[in-house]
């Protein structure tokens, strides 16, 4: 018997400003947090990444009435303080931060760790994990009543995943960084979260070598015996933002059926 969770039904984030960024398409898990978070009422702000991506990334603002749109590389650190002072102008406040970047140069990820190239290596560090920490920077001084910050891992931060590679240390920072962050930002009443999703199909899981085998293994031994879709993450991803999650934090949540306890 198959499960559907059912769309929220209560607006629990409603009046809550959230920034998401990472959207590509309809199938990053970004949008599902985004979809999520509307549909339980939060308002919005979502980026782009470059001119490139706008024209995909645009219409999907629309459907979701984001009020703020704008163009954020995460490597231009203008771009990120622009991102924030807008949001700033806009509410004067951030109640929920979703960060869902990662990226490594194809070599480096294909390849074996011991192979990785220091650039690569560093670029897929900077982009991953530390662009996490600079944001969390910015948004804590508008984050005055309190927040909550989640950023999206992978089992493979914790276990080896064959062919996950240069992406198993990165992400196993990117999950160190939200201890720390959870321990240092506490006291503000802000939360912080690892949400680690099972395998699942996006445009930057593709790069990733064998992965319909992987997908494919996670199905037969996840318990629930079913992937999950960027919708069951959003879902997950808007009750850690909510009320109802307020004494959550410092944790990597799993949403993947289970298969994290198969060892």
């Amino acid at each position: 018997m198959t499960f559907h969770m059912p769309e929220p039904n209560l607006p629990f984030l409603a009046n809550k400003v959230g920034l998401v960024v990472g959207i590509a398409n309809e199938q990053s898990i970004a949008y599902g947090c985004a979809r999520a978070a509307r549909d339980a009422g939060a308002n919005l702000a979502l980026t782009y990444l470059n001119d490139k991506a706008k024209p995909y990334v645009e219409p999907i603002a629309r459907s979701l009435s984001a009020e703020l749109f704008l163009p954020l590389d995460v490597r231009d650190q203008s771009q990120m303080a622009a991102t924030f002072e807008a949001v700033r102008e806009r509410w004067g406040r951030l109640d929920f931060l979703v960060h869902s970047i990662a990226f490594a140069p194809k070599a480096d990820l294909q390849g074996r760790l011991i192979d990785s190239s220091v650039a690569g290596f560093l670029n897929a560090m900077d982009i991953s994990c530390h662009s996490f920490v600079r944001m969390a920077k910015l948004a804590e001084p508008l984050m005055v009543d309190g927040g909550v910050m989640a950023t999206m891992s992978y089992y493979g931060a914790e276990k080896v995943i064959p062919n996950y590679n240069l992406m198993g240390p990165v992400k196993a920072a990117l999950e160190c960084a939200v201890r720390y962050l959870a321990y240092e930002l506490g006291p503000k009443g802000i939360r912080v979260h690892a949400v680690s999703p099972g395998p699942l199909k996006t445009r930057a899981a593709s790069g990733l070598a064998e992965f319909d085998e992987l997908l494919a293994e996670a199905e037969l031994r996840a318990p629930e015996h079913e992937v999950v879709d960027v919708l069951d993450v959003g879902t997950a991803t808007a009750f850690l933002c909510s009320p109802f999650a307020k004494l959550i934090t410092g944790g990597t949540i799993y949403i993947d059926g289970g298969y994290n306890i198969r060892g």
